[in-house]
């Protein structure tokens, strides 16, 4: 008995690559072309509703991490303002509450990190501001050496920064002495990257800056020595009377090093752990660049 085959068929036929299926599937094709068709229509339609599905969804999956990460920063640096602040935490002054309250902070915000390789990111560069120290770290060990030795009311650190730019970072210490003489202590590392998270440190140089005097702020008692000084800083020779106008420089020459890790970096914070895992923070002080903003694809009918 002779098969009649309709048009479609023939269309369906000739479009179908019959090799690539088996030999029950090209039947199907044959004998059910409504049907098939309407597999083909379903598939399709839930094609077209995923895609608008994840085009809805992405953009707003993206605004709510976004909004998590600023509300983990705000609230990060709220637990700063708490804790009493810089000079609180270099003269030793934070409770263990408060710092297991930063802590606790410090790794929520990390786990939202959202640059995955921040030792390479352009992010890293720029001028950036310590907000916070471990008690391992360098920064702090130098200001309650400071602190150690000297009373409040005669020397105090009034800020900590650093300046990374083309793999060195410049760490600027700001000293002021009797609240009238202001002087910076800097030191010159050299940063290496040693993968995507690590980066090795290797202090260069040190040098104390020249000191600066307000006048205005100095005791009575002490301008005469002032006065003095300064006379007989302008009968050196000078070679030595520049070195202590341009300020005096200490070669270390790679004699200290350290490895750290950088676990959060974004544009406006920077969170680092040293080989103990004690984090430091920073935050921007320069405008930095701009965020990179992802595009979103637009669903089109």
């Amino acid at each position: 008995m002779a098969t009649s085959i309709s048009s479609q068929s023939l269309l369906l036929l000739h479009t179908a690559p019959i090799s690539s299926y088996p030999s029950s599937a090209a039947v199907f094709f044959l004998e059910n072309p409504v049907r098939n068709g309407a597999i083909r229509k379903r598939k399709l339609s839930r094609k077209c509703r995923a895609m608008v599905q994840e085009t809805v969804q992405g953009p707003s999956a993206t605004y709510a991490r976004q909004m998590e990460t600023l509300s983990a920063k705000e609230s990060l640096l709220l637990a700063f303002k708490d804790a009493g602040g810089f000079e609180a935490l270099v003269t030793g002054k934070t409770t263990s509450v408060q710092q297991i309250d930063v802590n606790e902070r410090i790794v929520s915000l990390e786990r939202l990190n959202p640059t995955p390789r921040p030792t390479t990111s352009p992010f890293l560069e720029g001028n950036w501001n310590f907000e916070w120290f471990g008690s391992g770290s360098p920064g702090l060990l130098a200001a309650r050496i400071l602190f150690e030795r000297f009373p409040p009311a005669l020397a105090n650190l009034s800020n900590l920064d650093v300046v990374i730019k083309d793999g060195y970072a410049n760490i600027s210490a700001s000293l002021k002495f009797l609240n009238s003489i202001e002087s910076r202590f800097i030191v010159s590392t050299r940063l290496s990257v040693e993968g995507p998270l690590r980066m090795k440190e290797e202090y260069v140089e040190g040098m104390f800056g020249s000191p600066k005097v307000n006048e205005e702020t100095m005791p009575e008692q002490l301008r005469g020595a002032l006065v003095q000084a300064t006379n007989t800083l302008q009968q050196l020779p000078a070679p030595i009377r520049d070195a202590v106008a341009n300020g005096f420089k200490i070669p270390l020459g790679g004699t200290f090093s350290r490895m750290f890790m950088i676990s959060f970096l974004d544009e406006e914070i920077l969170i680092i752990r040293d080989t103990a895992g004690v984090p430091e923070v920073l935050t921007r002080l320069d405008p930095g660049p701009l965020p990179l903003v992802e595009p979103i694809t637009e669903y089109e009918s």
